[in-house]
């Protein structure tokens, strides 16, 4: 419906008006504060999750890679021609050799289940943050043919030990001996700690040297693959899969989606599903325009009449209704519009704020390993609210606008 001055005019002063009935106003004003605060509380919260994502996503990043590049029988021979096919890609910054395998520490009556992994102390730095993340010693310090060990600060705990002691490592592997097969195992001293806030590494992660992980593993020469660090973290399946078309194509190339799968799908379905939730508070809000213009519709009906002995079109008394309705609807949106970007901007200062004057913690450090309430606000969450809050406030005033439409001169001005 295209409208003209005449509508626009006449909408606009029925919104600025003082009206006769009051309770039409104070229902007015609900909507638009409901709106509003839909908005805000729709885009704090999407930039919550967004914030929790990244946070965890950033935790998860700092010991898996972007990619891995790996065989089907966990074992690359030639893995120095990998990475300098991988280093030839324009989107990889630097790549360095692993060894993986699972075993078992033990220290005194302590026994815990361990992801042991051989690195390059030399070479990890480009594909992952741990060396940023140590508590006790550095990951320069591991040195080949000493067998020292890195501990997560959960692991550490859990045996009971702390830089300085030694401990046990089994694999899985076996010595056939004289006296029958005996499990492989090997003492290691503790160099240093690290902590990283993702309970799955500190708890169970063990860090070792390259030449270490293979002697333990008996890997000879070999690695069980190379891991691989991207400029663009979110490139990293475009990547994956034009690596695999080219000179990768014999290995197994895996990128950093495809580890936790199941939790960034469910962080995904989570938000889509708050999203639902929390429009609905846009949507009672909306609809609530309904009621103020149908009662407005009724209060006008004698201004409605005259207007249409006047000459005014049924198109043309849909269009003033459905101005006055778009404008409360419009109104709301910008409010909360500005609240919401506001808040999700200061959430750092806000959140403390509040915590210290009602004196309790939003997330309690001893019991989350995020204690503070993080905030990543995307402007294409921003703009798809408002969008959606727009509609909604159109579509809430095209019955009431429709009913006006319908309004009889003679019926109306009947007792006038």
């Amino acid at each position: 419906m295209r409208l003209r001055p005449l509508e626009l005019a006449i909408g606009l002063r029925y919104t600025r008006a003082k009206r006769r009935n009051h309770f039409i106003s104070f229902i007015s004003m609900t909507s638009m504060f409901g709106i509003a605060l839909g908005v805000m509380a729709l885009i704090v919260v999407m930039s919550v999750m967004n914030g929790f994502e990244k946070e965890v996503r950033g935790r998860i990043l700092d010991m898996v890679s972007h990619l891995t590049v790996t065989t089907f029988d966990g074992r690359v021979d030639n893995w120095s021609d990998v990475v300098m096919q991988l280093k030839e890609h324009p989107q990889v910054t630097g790549a360095a050799p692993f060894v993986e395998g699972q075993g078992m520490m033990i220290h005194g009556k302590n026994v815990n289940g361990t992801l042991i992994r051989g690195v390059l102390p030399e070479m990890e730095p480009a594909v992952s943050s741990v060396g940023e993340k140590m508590e006790k010693g550095k990951l320069s310090d591991l040195k080949p043919g000493r067998f020292e060990v890195i501990l997560g600060r959960d692991l550490a705990r859990i045996l009971g030990v702390d830089v300085g002691d030694k401990v046990t490592m089994v694999t899985p592997s076996v010595n056939v001996t004289p006296a029958g097969v005996a499990p492989r195992m090997k003492r290691f001293k503790v160099i240093g700690i690290f902590y990283v806030g993702m309970f799955e590494y500190d708890s169970a992660l063990a860090i070792i040297h390259l030449e270490d992980a293979r002697r333990l593993f008996r890997m000879q020469q070999a690695v069980s693959g190379v891991r691989a660090k991207l400029k663009n973290l979110f490139s990293a399946p475009e990547v994956r899969f034009e690596l695999q078309q080219g000179e990768l194509g014999k290995y197994w190339v895996r990128d950093w989606s495809s580890y936790h799968a199941n939790w960034f799908r469910a962080v995904k379905i989570e938000k889509r599903m708050i999203f639902l939730l929390l429009l609905l508070i846009i949507a009672v809000a909306a609809f609530n325009i309904v009621s103020t213009l149908v009662m407005l519709v009724t209060d006008k009906e004698s201004d409605i009449a005259i207007l249409r002995t006047l000459g005014a079109s049924p198109r043309s008394i849909m269009g003033i209704f459905m101005v006055q309705g778009t404008l409360i609807g419009v109104i709301g949106t910008f409010l909360g519009i500005t609240g919401g970007v506001s808040l999700a901007l200061n959430l750092d200062t806000v959140v403390p704020f509040i915590e210290q004057l009602f004196g309790f913690r939003v997330l309690d450090p001893g019991v989350y390993y995020i204690s503070e309430l993080p905030s990543d606000l995307h402007w294409d969450d921003v703009w798809m609210i408002s969008i959606v809050s727009f509609l909604l406030g159109i579509v809430a005033t095209l019955y009431p606008a429709w009913r006006a439409s319908k309004t009889q001169p003679a019926e109306a001005l009947r007792y006038e």
